[in-house]
């Protein structure tokens, strides 16, 4: 395990996003595991994404739950946003408490396709580009633990994985404003836990972004900001946070890619991370196998990422 100081802040940039994928020394290549679909954060992370000069999308794999919709789901909203030439993988299938509450705009999308399995996409991909890729990992870690099954040697080979999961000392709504719970299990971590403990003893680099910094609230003034930008991304979004049909979304899955883009946002300390049984992360004694960001400013986070998701869109060469 690497314990290094995190990249340098990655430098913002009003550049266009290339529409072609192409080898580019200045692009970080990433794909995308999400089960986009249930909570909206998802939705907002691949928009930020996609909005990004800064990373080249190798492709979008879905994972738990229907994941043959959610490539449909994410299908359409590449289509959306003229980005239909991000290859999308389609993870592997399990049963999910969950409501796929955006299922019907994933079914009112283009018609159904083919997909490659996201497990045989991912690590043709990693064997493509060995030691240069970042895997973003914001669902259930079921693909990536299928991988690891499937060819570890091949799977260490990622350049990092950068997490949404996880909970070092804060739980779910222990925002500041009254005594904290403590640390409680994360959904990704354990929808599938087994899967997450291969991940931490993998070898690869992990970089986690735990409840203790993720719990970044969309409020009404913000989303009035965005839903009435009139873009081709912010009406996807917007169609989407009212089939999610609840109120104030958490950007939980956003902050994960913004590290991607500055790791600034969330400054990151080493770990010796281990998932117990129950789906916990624990902190212990040893040689640290994970960064985790436990505090982040709500603040930089939104002056950071709106501005993105308000270009106009597509965006100019």
């Amino acid at each position: 395990m690497l314990i290094v100081a995190p990249a340098a802040r990655a430098q913002s940039s009003s550049s266009g996003l290339s529409k072609t994928p192409h080898a580019s020394a200045s692009k970080t290549k990433i794909i995308i595991d999400t089960d986009i679909g249930d909570d909206v954060d998802d939705a907002f992370a691949v928009g930020l994404a996609l909005t990004s000069p800064e990373v080249q999308i190798l492709g979008i794999t879905t994972a738990w739950g229907d994941t043959q919709l959610r490539a449909r789901l994410v299908d359409r909203l590449l289509a959306e946003t003229l980005s239909a030439e991000i290859p999308v993988a389609e993870g592997i299938a399990t049963q999910s408490k969950t409501p796929f509450s955006q299922a019907r705009w994933g079914q009112a999308g283009p018609p159904p396709k083919s997909h490659p399995p996201a497990v045989d996409f991912l690590l043709d991909q990693i064997r493509q580009n060995p030691g240069e890729i970042t895997l973003v990992a914001i669902a259930p870690l079921t693909n990536i633990g299928a991988a690891i099954d499937r060819d570890a040697a091949t799977f260490k080979k990622l350049k990092r994985v950068v997490l949404m999961g996880g909970s070092i000392r804060k739980g779910y709504d222990d925002l500041g404003y009254t005594p904290d719970r403590g640390p409680q299990p994360e959904y990704n971590i354990y929808s599938d836990v087994r899967a997450s403990q291969k991940l931490f003893a993998s070898g690869v680099p992990v970089f986690m972004m735990p409840l203790d910094s993720t719990q970044l609230k969309l409020d009404e003034e913000k989303r009035a900001l965005l839903f009435r930008q009139g873009s081709p991304l912010t009406d996807a979004l917007t169609l989407l946070y009212h089939e999610w049909g609840q109120q104030t979304p958490t950007l939980f899955d956003v902050m994960a890619v913004a590290y991607v883009l500055d790791p600034a946002l969330c400054p990151v300390q080493p770990f010796q991370i281990t998932v117990d049984k129950d789906g916990y992360t624990r902190t212990t004694t040893g040689a640290p196998n994970a960064f985790a960001c436990l505090n982040s400013d709500s603040d930089q986070f939104f002056h950071f990422v709106l501005p993105r998701l308000l270009q106009s869109f597509p965006l100019k060469q």
